[in-house]
């Protein structure tokens, strides 16, 4: 993780610097060309705003789209280690899939293989819990199931009481033929 960020860190550092050397370049051309057209001085506001309003822009866009999804991410594995319970199978990130046997304050006891192998590995290197994952599905299954039922019930009422209506209207113009 810490390698992802400094990486991203090094990637904006050298885009910022490019970034201001272009810039400057452009600040000079549009400082050459006003002074030409005009003959005055570029104001600090035009300067300001050709020369570090992209660079802001910039800052916020690396913000929005690499380091905030990072950060969650991060605060997602964080709870997910920090929630494990007895029996929950979980993956490393070295591969090795086990069952959770004993919780520790930063390791964890886990049963793994056919001869109920235990081994003792850090929580930061657990990636995945599957258990969690599938009770998360099925939950969300059954809100769904809940929701369909719902809608198919509703749409049962809508469609007797349309019936009724039709036929009570069938009834009427009869009586009004009569």
């Amino acid at each position: 993780m810490k390698k992802i960020i400094s990486s991203i860190s090094a990637a904006a550092l050298v885009t910022a610097v490019a970034a201001m050397n272009v810039m400057y370049a452009f600040a000079e051309d549009a400082t050459e060309a006003a002074e030409k057209s005009s003959g005055n001085a570029v104001s600090a506001g035009d300067m300001f705003k050709s020369m570090f309003l992209p660079l802001i822009i910039m800052f916020a866009l690396l913000y929005l789209f690499a380091i905030r999804p990072q950060k969650k991410r991060e605060k997602e594995q964080k709870e997910m280690q920090q929630s494990l319970e007895v029996g929950d199978e979980i993956v490393t990130n070295a591969g090795i899939v086990g069952i959770v046997i004993k919780t520790g304050e930063d390791t964890v006891v886990i049963e793994t293989g056919g001869e109920k192998s235990k081994m003792r590995i850090k929580t930061w290197a657990i990636t995945e819990n599957v258990s969690a994952m599938e009770r998360f599905k099925a939950a969300k299954a059954a809100a769904a199931n809940k929701k369909a039922e719902k809608a198919g019930i509703a749409s049962a009422e809508l469609t007797d009481d349309e019936d009724e209506n039709k036929k009570s209207k069938k009834n009427k113009k009869k009586d009004d033929e009569e």
